[in-house]
Formats: C-alpha cells, sequence, structure tokens
C-alpha cells in the first residue's frame, strides 16, 4: 500500500501548473515569488508545530528523561555525524562549491523529519514488524532534532555573512558570528524555546485538569486540546522570534508529563485524522511548487550528479553512524533493527523549512543595497540540492515499504506457482515402499481368493470349549450352535494343490504368508480327522446312547 505522502505529492503534480493547472500557487501568491517563499515557510511551519506538539503527547510519561541517555547519542554525536557527513557529500558532489557553503546544505537535510517518520512507525506494517520501544526512540529522536537544527545551519549563515569575503557589507568578522551564535541562536533560540514549551505545557495541563474535575470541558473540546495547543505556541513563540518547532515537541512531553491525557485519547481517532489531513495537504502543496524544471536544466550541478548525491546522501548520511552506536541502544536489539533506523531517517518538511529560514536570511545579506553574489549563489544551491534531496527522500521511503512487502511476497508467490505447475505437467513420482506395500496387499487378496475357490476344501473353524463336529444326519450335538461344515475322511481325497509361486522379488514377503496360512490349514484339518475319528463308529453308524 502507498503511503499518503507519495500519493499526495503525485497528486499536486498532477494539479499543478506543470499539468492541469488546478492549483495555482504563483496566482495566490499575488504574482510575487517573494510571498510564494512566505507562503511555503509559515505553512511548513504550521504542519511542524501541531506534528511535533502530537509526537510529544505519543510518548510515554516522563519519556525524554528517562531515555535520555539514548537520545543524547542520537541527538549530540548523532546529529553531528549526519551534518558532517551531509556537508562532505554535497561538497564532493557539486562543482565549485565553498566548503561553508556545503554546510549550510548540509545543515537543512541533518534533521530526520517527524511527519514523514510518523508515516513509517505507525500503521499495519509498522505493528507487525517495529517494536513499540523502537517505534517511541524514533519518534522521540525526530521529534527534538526537528527544532535542533538551528545551532547547525546559523553557524554556517553566520560564518558566510561576516567572514567570507572579509564580511563584505557586514563588519565584526569571526567575532561577532560567534557572539550572535551563541547570543541568539543558543540561548534566545533553543534555551528560550525549550523554557517556554516546559511552562506552556505545564500549565496547560494542569488547566486541562481543573477543568475536567469540575466538568467544565465535553469530550470534543477534550479531543482537540493538543491542537489548540500547538496553535498557541506557534504563533506565540513566532511572535517572539523563537524556536516554536522546538518549543511545540517540548510543550507536547510536559503537557502529557503524568500520562493521563496520552491514556484519555489512546483509542481518539480525531488527532490521527488531523495528522492525515496535514499530511495530504502539505505535501500536495510541495508537489505544486516544487522547481521540477530547475532540476534538469540550471547552473549549480548536472543532473547525474544530482541523482547520485541524492543515492549517496541516502545510504551514508545516517546508516554508518547508527550501525556503529546500535549497541549503546537498548532499543536497538539486532543489526537489522540498526540498518532499519539508519535507514528511515527522512528528508522532508523539516528541510523545506530550514530551506526557505536560509532563503529569509540570505536575501537581508546585501551589500551596497543589493543581495550579495555569494549570498545569491548559496541561494540558488539550496533551492536545486535541497529540494531534490527531500523528493527523493519522500519518494524512496514512502515506496520502501510497499516494496518491501512484494520483495517478500514475491518469491514464495512465484515458488508456490512454480511448483503446482510442475506437478500437474510432470508424472507423479515413484515411491519404492508404497510400490512394495501396494504389490504385497494385491499378493495378499489373491492367495484369499485362492483359499476360497471352489477346487480347494474348505476351512474348519474351531470353537474352544465347544463341540463342532457335525452328525452325517446334520444333527446338531449341541442344539444352541449353528451349523458348521466339517470334512469327513470318507470323502475322496482332495485335489493336490500347486504350490503359490512369487511372481516377483516385491511379492516374496506375499508368498511366506500365504505358505503360513497353508501350513496352518492343513494342521487344523489334520486335528479335525483325528478327532472324528474318536467320536465317529466306521461304517457310517451312529453313537450307541448311554445305557444300552
Amino acid at each position: 500500500m502507498l503511503r499518503e505522502t507519495v500519493i499526495s505529492l503525485l497528486a499536486g503534480v498532477l494539479f499543478s501548473p506543470h499539468a492541469t493547472n488546478f492549483i495555482k500557487p504563483v496566482q495566490y501568491a499575488q504574482d510575487d515569488p517573494e510571498n510564494l517563499v512566505y507562503i511555503t515557510l509559515y505553512f511548513s511551519r504550521l504542519v511542524l508545530g501541531v506534528q511535533l506538539v502530537l509526537a510529544g503527547v505519543q510518548l510515554p510519561s516522563r519519556y525524554l528523561w528517562k531515555q535520555r541517555k539514548p537520545l543524547l547519542l542520537l541527538l549530540g554525536p548523532g546529529m553531528i555525524a549526519m551534518w558532517i557527513s551531509s556537508s562532505l557529500l554535497i561538497w564532493g558532489m557539486v562543482p565549485n562549491l565553498p566548503f561553508l557553503h556545503a554546510l549550510a546544505c548540509g545543515a537543512c537535510v541533518t534533521p530526520t523529519d517527524p511527519v514523514l517518520s510518523n508515516t513509517i512507525v505507525k500503521g499495519k506494517f509498522a505493528d507487525k514488524n517495529v517494536p513499540k520501544d523502537l517505534q517511541k526512540i524514533i519518534i522521540a529522536e525526530s521529534g527534538a532534532n526537528d527544532g535542533l537544527g538551528y545551532p547547525f545551519l546559523f553557524l554556517a549563515l553566520y560564518l558566510l555573512k561576516y567572514v567570507e569575503h572579509g564580511g563584505l557589507g557586514q563588519p565584526g568578522g569571526a567575532s561577532k558570528a560567534m557572539a550572535y551564535w551563541f547570543g541568539e541562536t543558543l540561548a534566545y533560540t533553543i534555551i528560550l524555546s525549550v523554557v517556554y514549551g516546559i511552562t506552556v505545557g505545564w500549565i496547560a495541563k494542569e488547566l486541562l485538569h481543573f477543568a475536567e474535575e469540575r466538568k467544565w470541558v465535553d469530550r470534543e473540546s477534550f479531543l482537540v486540546f493538543a491542537i489548540t495547543l500547538a496553535l498557541f505556541i506557534v504563533g506565540t513563540v513566532g511572535m517572539i522570534g523563537s524556536d516554536d518547532v522546538l518549543a511545540c515537541f517540548v510543550a507536547g512531553n510536559a503537557f502529557t508529563w503524568d500520562d493521563w491525557f496520552r491514556l484519555e485519547t489512546l483509542d481518539d481517532s480525531l488527532q490521527p485524522t488531523i495528522d492525515m489531513l496535514l499530511n495530504l495537504s502539505i505535501f500536495m502543496w510541495y508537489g505544486a511548487v516544487c522547481p521540477w524544471a530547475s532540476f534538469r536544466v540550471n547552473d549549480v550541478i548536472p543532473i547525474y550528479r544530482l541523482i547520485f548525491l541524492g543515492v549517496l546522501i541516502l545510504l551514508f548520511r545516517r546508516i554508518p553512524y547508527i550501525l556503529t552506536i546500535h549497541k549503546f541502544i537498548p532499543q536497538i536489539e539486532q543489526f537489522q533493527q540498526a540498518a532499519f533506523v539508519g535507514f528511515f531517517g527522512p528528508i522532508g518538511v523539516s528541510a523545506i523549512f530550514y530551506l526557505y529560514i536560509s532563503i529569509d536570511f540570505l536575501e537581508q545579506t546585501v551589500y551596497q543595497g543589493e543581495e550579495r553574489e555569494d549570498a545569491r549563489r548559496l541561494q540558488d544551491t539550496m533551492m536545486v540540492v535541497i529540494w531534490f534531496l527531500a523528493i527523493c527522500s519522500i519518494v524512496v521511503h514512502g515506496l520502501s515499504i510497499p516494496l518491501g512487502k512484494v520483495g517478500y511476497h514475491l518469491p514464495r508467490t512465484v515458488s508456490s506457482a512454480f511448483s503446482q505447475s510442475l506437478e500437474i505437467d510432470d508424472p507423479q513420482p515413484f515411491h519404492l515402499r508404497e510400490a512394495i506395500r501396494n504389490a504385497r496387499t494385491r499378493e495378499q487378496g489373491a492367495a484369499r481368493r485362492r483359499r476360497g475357490s471352489p477346487d480347494s476344501p474348505p476351512r474348519t473353524v474351531f470353537r474352544i470349549g465347544r463341540s463342532n463336529i457335525r452328525s452325517p444326519t446334520g444333527n446338531q450335538t449341541p442344539t444352541d450352535e449353528p451349523q458348521r461344515p466339517v470334512n469327513y475322511p470318507d470323502q475322496p481325497n482332495d485335489p493336490p494343490q500347486l504350490p503359490i509361486e512369487p511372481t516377483s522379488r516385491v511379492s516374496m514377503a506375499s508368498y511366506d504368508m500365504a505358505q503360513k496360512d497353508r501350513n496352518s490349514s492343513e494342521v487344523a484339518v489334520d486335528g479335525e480327522l483325528q478327532a472324528g475319528a474318536k467320536e465317529q463308529p466306521v461304517n457310517g453308524g451312529t453313537t450307541p446312547r448311554e445305557g444300552h
């Protein structure tokens, strides 16, 4: 089954100006490319905010604190490794690209996307094949590192603005760049958003408890409370200019710190429905606004290098690090699970979000009233590279599970059909043991028929404790017994019977059994004749009565 991300992306392409022109993004932006940039940026911000609150609510009580050690491995060295590896691959594949520009591009694709991660760790496939603990650690990592992409991105952007080309038009140098990075990025953006998210999430939890105890909130309002919390945080944190994405995830964890709201909404279908609607809408929008033509015709990178870069990013951005440290993460028990976690680190909404954050920043890097050349060059590079990597990840990760199911079941189906065709076309195989058994059965049946033929004497049956000898007149001595055949000595000699000859090696066992039966029959007849001679007078006379 195709994921909704791939279907909605293809639908966006079909309805875009490139095809049916049903969705008209440029017209919605009033024919202003800058407005289109802001529409895509804030649409992505809204979807990420709602998704991250829902991701935080899905985690059990105090999950971030209880699993802090594996999360630190994934969020600390893990993000640094993904950033450096992605930057090196982009730097090596894009011609004439400065390494500082590659660091900015690599920072955009470093976070794992929570939207695509949710589509992978949910559903029938995940329930059957992905352990619950592994699902939770993937959700927690994708939610946390999505907001932690700011330090990596703005380290490269501040150095570009204040150091590259001598800080053209921007005095201050490297010291000013690092001051901005520590002050604005780490303190104001990251730390403030964490504190704000914890505070708002805890207050929201207490207020909802208070209202629920007094029956001031109905069921519908109770279920939609998490969505309302996400919208509130996105709006308020956006006004103060901090990291609303990270604040939403932290607030979701603080809101369900006691696990009360999660358990109350465990069987609810409203939140998954909203999740699905947001996924459909955002990826349909991406399919309509993606610069498809620039992948083939651009001044940044040839199309064959771009395709090869997409393959390298999917293989080496995340998998080597996860395979290296998976033994230190309790949730990853097997090598196959490590490969799964390493491969399913998708690039999607978060990468597009950081792309347009970068474009907004670079447009303000000016010299003499115009955008600087290096900033414009980086903007063009990021538009091509980041969009292409995001599309590659959406398609590959969206098709991985369906193709994996086909690859798992197809060999079995083909093998079953091939074996059935062989059974129809080929004769049945010869089994020696079964042939011997059938031949023995036939020989035994033939021997029984020969013994019961008119030419052979009838077999006498003896009953222990009763007399079976019948008088010549046909009267039975014990009146309660039925008549049974008896052979008398005055009868003519029996015709000699030929010995039973075995017809083949297979019938040797049957031959032995027939001979044993014949010998036992002869012994029985001899015993009967001797008994008759003692009880019966000669010349057919009757036995004298007692007292005569």
